[in-house]
């Protein structure tokens, strides 16, 4: 049996498709014979994301549907006649969910039930859910495991918590075949400037002499995007998932400040840093360190992370290296 054989001919989902995590995944899938469709966030440009740039050999693999989770007879229209659902649409930047709640629990909240009911109508064989780190809040202990206590401690991560129990919910209630999938801190090529790693590496790349971050001292689980996108599909595939929880994450914990210094050097750059007062969270909202335990993800599904921190960030420094150009400046200016 090949590599391929599991999703070859199959018919998924993959809702925010367009996204970073989401078109690493659908990539993946289409180069493993499976027959795609690729749920977009509609938009007046007809833009469909980081799917621009699909090869054209995987293209054909790929169907791509322009909607919104938020609108219920779009999802299932999406959902239907598919053996499986990837469920990674979301609204994600953390600040901007200081400023605009509502929009969080519109598609975080609002979507996942779409996605829920569609689900359980069209009698998909499995669900895998998106969830995120950022549910536990500041670690209690280390490392996390899944029954660490969830706190909400954005409105973005508070959202995805409800996310989180909703989908427990159908399992619970429906008897929905539903996995969730908690990713650490995932980070690589196509990842907006908004997140940590690709916004020193614009701001190094581009000849900044000094850095303007928020807070170095969290420490974060970084998650290489293809070690991620192997958990989605380790997930869908093992039948002892199902009703679970599984975190995805390498074990290792570093601060941003030695990130950032690791970038440096592997970028031969040097830079002085500033603290950006509008890049630093509300002190009680920030979590100040993640980092994962992910044993069961590797009992369950037989996952575990292949890239090391260092090998992952010699890829997307290649990767914002050749796409510099791509990034707005906005984001990251001094």
């Amino acid at each position: 049996m090949t590599a391929m054989a599991p999703w070859n001919g199959k018919r998924v989902l993959v809702t925010g498709a367009g996204g970073f995590i989401g078109s690493h995944l659908t990539e993946a899938l289409a180069s493993r014979g499976a027959r795609v469709r690729a749920l977009v966030r509609y938009n007046g440009r007809g833009d469909w994301g980081h799917l621009e740039a699909l090869d054209p050999a995987l293209a054909r693999r790929v169907d791509v549907l322009m909607g919104d989770v938020r609108d219920p007879r779009c999802v299932d229209e999406a959902v239907a006649g598919c053996h499986t659902v990837f469920h990674l649409a979301a609204l994600i930047a953390i600040p901007y969910s200081y400023r605009a709640p509502q929009s969080y629990v519109d598609t975080n909240v609002t979507g996942t039930v779409n996605v829920l009911e569609a689900c359980r109508n069209r009698r998909v064989a499995r669900l895998v859910h998106t969830s995120t780190s950022e549910v536990y809040g500041t670690a209690r202990y280390t490392p996390i495991d899944e029954e660490h206590p969830l706190q909400g401690q954005s409105p973005y991560s508070a959202s995805k918590i409800a996310a989180d129990k909703l989908v427990e919910s159908y399992h619970r209630s429906f008897g929905l075949p539903a996995v969730t999938v908690r990713p650490f801190n995932t980070y690589g090529p196509r990842q907006s400037a908004r997140a940590v790693i690709p916004s020193v590496l614009c701001q190094l790349l581009s000849g900044k002499k000094t850095l303007a971050l928020g807070s170095l001292t969290p420490v974060r689980d970084f998650n290489y995007v293809a070690d991620t996108v192997e958990g989605f599909l380790a997930a869908a595939a093992a039948p002892k998932a199902v009703g679970r929880t599984l975190n995805l994450g390498t074990g290792r914990g570093v601060t941003v400040g030695e990130t950032v210094k690791l970038l440096m050097t592997l970028c031969g750059r040097d830079a002085a840093v500033r603290t950006d007062k509008e890049r630093v969270r509300p002190e009680a909202s920030e979590v100040f360190r993640l980092l994962a335990d992910a044993r069961l993800a590797a009992k369950l599904a037989g996952w575990k992370p292949r890239f090391t921190l260092e090998q992952g960030l010699v890829r997307t420094i290649e990767h914002v290296r050749a796409n510099l150009d791509a990034y707005k400046a906005g984001l990251y200016n001094v």
